[in-house]
């Protein structure tokens, strides 16, 4: 390594803890330490193959990978004699797996979803070329049941698999899975299945409700959500948790590895697996109930000041995400705020603390107090 490539390194080094500094738009946590693991990131740690099954190649956390699926399994009320997973790349590849199963039980099914859903899932329907349609959502960001029960009834010929957000993208919304399954009942739809992407808010609001109402016990057939949001870890890494039954449709055996190929990736990251299992282990679930109220207390904080500064910010029920109006280009790229259609939001997530929502909220109302505009509004008046 030269002289200029080291300088490079320590620039970014520099840059990427003040940008993390003021990083309020999306939704991971900062406030962890892996520190005790450290000595671990000298291995390679490859969870390639079926976590229930030992694989030929032995540098694995498959051990810590089944605790973690345990601790999401009971947190999300899934059938101990019928339930598997596996710690994903992300939300999105959990996603695609829950539409992947449920296109092997359905291969005739129309897959539903929202307007307010993730991006990724069009790209997981494009990919496994499953017919879908798309949903209208309220104002708040929650499917639109009366379209639902209309789009269904047009196609209620087809299995309908059901995509329900647990916290939409913008504002955190939650979709009423109860509310899924009583259309598809009325409407007589006997092949159906719910995918459940719960990627922020399911690990959070499973620790608030032991009867979440998304649960299996509830009407969900998988759940996907992401580990390094509310937990928080240095690598991207995600949980689905699915009925065993219906995995068991899915998985090939590979004598190369010596057990099943039943995941979308092959090689898997050991270390998500292990940051995971770490965090349950060091917080507990009391831990990180307590993680999820100072956050939910926090949001509750920023929107009550905010709309006591005539600034106008909504929340939905038990959500880290406040939704503002869309505030000036060098307050979005400052904070890092994610903008869609003229509105903003910031995520009140682990780690971010009541000063730096303060300093945040005083830039912001010296923005809305001096009219300035966003860049977009600024062109068109222009």
């Amino acid at each position: 390594m030269t002289t200029e490539d080291q300088n490079q390194l320590e620039r970014y080094k520099l840059r990427i803890s003040e940008r993390i500094a003021t990083s309020i738009g999306y939704p991971f946590a900062i406030d962890f330490n892996y520190e005790e693991l450290y000595s671990m990131l000298g291995y390679h740690l490859n969870n390639v193959g079926d976590p229930y099954i030992e694989s030929n190649y032995d540098g694995n956390t498959h051990e810590m990978e089944r605790e973690v699926i345990d601790f999401f399994g009971d947190l999300f009320s899934a059938p101990r004699e019928n339930r598997w997973g596996y710690v994903t790349n992300g939300g999105s590849e959990g996603n695609l797996y829950g539409l992947y199963v449920a296109r092997e039980l359905y291969p005739q099914g129309m897959v539903y979803y929202s307007e307010s859903t993730h991006y990724s899932a069009q790209k997981n329907v494009h990919l496994l070329n499953m017919p879908s349609i798309v949903i209208r959502a309220t104002e708040g960001g929650e499917m639109d049941y009366d379209d639902l029960r209309a789009s269904v009834q047009l196609h209620r010929n087809r299995p309908a698999i059901i995509l329900a957000n647990i916290g939409t993208t913008m504002t955190e919304a939650k979709d009423s899975v109860s509310t899924i399954r009583q259309i598809l009942k009325e409407l007589a739809i006997t092949s159906s299945y719910i995918h459940c992407d719960a990627a922020l808010a399911g690990t959070y609001l499973a620790l608030l409700d032991d009867n979440a109402p998304f649960n299996f016990k509830n009407g969900a057939d998988s759940i996907a959500c992401s580990g390094h949001k509310f937990i928080g870890t240095p690598i991207p890494c995600g949980i689905i948790i699915v009925r065993k039954n219906y995995k068991d449709r899915i998985g090939r055996p590979v004598p190369y590895i010596g057990s099943l190929d039943s995941t979308i990736s092959g090689s898997r990251s050991g270390h998500a697996a292990l940051f995971l299992w770490y965090a349950i282990k060091k917080m507990g679930k009391e831990g990180l109930l307590m993680r999820a109220k100072k956050s939910l207390d926090l949001a509750h904080y920023a929107e009550q000041k905010l709309n006591g500064l005539g600034i106008p910010a909504t929340r939905n029920v038990n959500a880290m995400t406040v939704v503002i109006p869309q505030p000036s280009e060098q307050i979005c790229q400052k904070w890092q705020l994610a903008t869609d259609n003229g509105h903003s939001h910031f995520i009140c997530m682990p780690g971010i603390t009541k000063n730096t929502i303060d300093n945040f909220i005083e830039e912001l109302s010296r923005d809305f107090k001096y009219g300035v505009l966003p860049a977009k509004q600024q062109n068109v008046k222009a």
